[in-house]
């Protein structure tokens, strides 16, 4: 027979659960303040965002009139301009091209040049590249326009190619140094006592490895070729044009075509934020596996 305990302060009170448990004062206005603080910040970045969408939809009257901000007759005449009777479509194949060279040229070049100073610990070569990404880019247009036009070379693919990758390939070797840090070096040893060549350890097992890595080095390098214009400005041709310099041509010394500049920029902008939003992913996870060993 159980007897039970009737003296005062004996009996215990039910848990209360966790859903009616009042969370501190301090942590909800944190919550508060942390959405607020990430509503004006996305406001904020998508703001421009949105100005240019609805300029490119404006006429140039329109635009200039702030009583038509929001309330306007929509018109698709400045991307006809762009795309049409400017012929867009070529300038949008060469950004395209040189940008997906330089960045196929630069992983190529980079990923084994990347693997050898992890795996050697290449400290002093390593900063010798880091130092190349450094160095402003417009303190070298003047030596390259010098040397690539004795060589008859300017307004080629070939030298917008070169100089996106003295960005790209410190860029990539950056990146990728980090990423081959963070590989246990024991799966390469055990690689090579099953017979494998030094050489085929990396081919079989670390390159595989670092799909993610080169991802995100190949978008990032991908995104800066697209959105160069410094150098193609000054490499460029009436051939090779790409789209940020074909932009510039909206802008002249009287006047500045705003609906064409913003239609024109929607169409350089697009692209880059659908790879960006598809790969965004790849891009964290690529950048935060280096973060870490073991």
């Amino acid at each position: 027979m159980t007897v039970l305990d009737e003296t005062p302060g004996a009996a215990t009170s039910a848990p209360v659960p966790a859903h009616r448990r009042r969370k501190p004062l301090g942590t909800r206005a944190y919550k508060v303040f942390r959405v607020a603080a990430l509503v004006l910040v996305v406001l904020f970045l998508l703001a421009p965002l949105a100005w240019m969408l609805l300029a490119s939809l404006k006429t140039n009257v329109d635009i200039y009139d702030t009583g038509k901000a929001l309330l306007f007759s929509p018109t698709m005449e400045n991307y006809a301009n762009v795309l049409q009777r400017n012929n867009y479509f070529v300038f949008i194949f060469n950004s395209f091209w040189v940008a997906f060279v330089s960045t196929a040229l630069s992983i190529v070049l980079g990923v084994p040049a990347a693997y050898a100073m992890s795996r050697f610990t290449m400290h002093r070569s390593a900063l010798v590249v880091l130092m190349a990404r450094v160095i402003p880019g417009v303190s070298l247009l003047v030596p390259w326009y010098y040397v690539f036009s004795n060589l008859r070379m300017v307004g080629k693919f070939e030298v917008l190619i070169l100089s996106h990758m003295f960005v790209a390939l410190p860029l990539i070797v950056y990146i990728m140094m980090s990423y081959f840090d963070s590989l246990p070096l024991e799966l390469e040893e055990s690689a090579q006592v099953d017979g494998l060549t030094p050489i085929g350890a990396f081919r079989r097992i670390t390159l595989p490895l670092s799909v993610a890595g080169m991802a995100t080095a190949g978008i990032l390098s991908f995104i800066f070729s697209w959105n160069n214009f410094m150098f193609a400005l000054v490499l460029s041709g009436a051939k090779t044009k790409t789209l940020p310099v074909a932009i510039f041509d909206f802008v002249s010394y009287a006047s500045i075509d705003w609906g064409g500049l913003m239609a024109a920029a929607t169409v350089v902008t697009i692209p880059i934020m659908i790879i960006a939003l598809f790969t965004q992913k790849y891009i964290v996870s690529g950048l935060t596996a280096g973060a870490t060993k073991g």
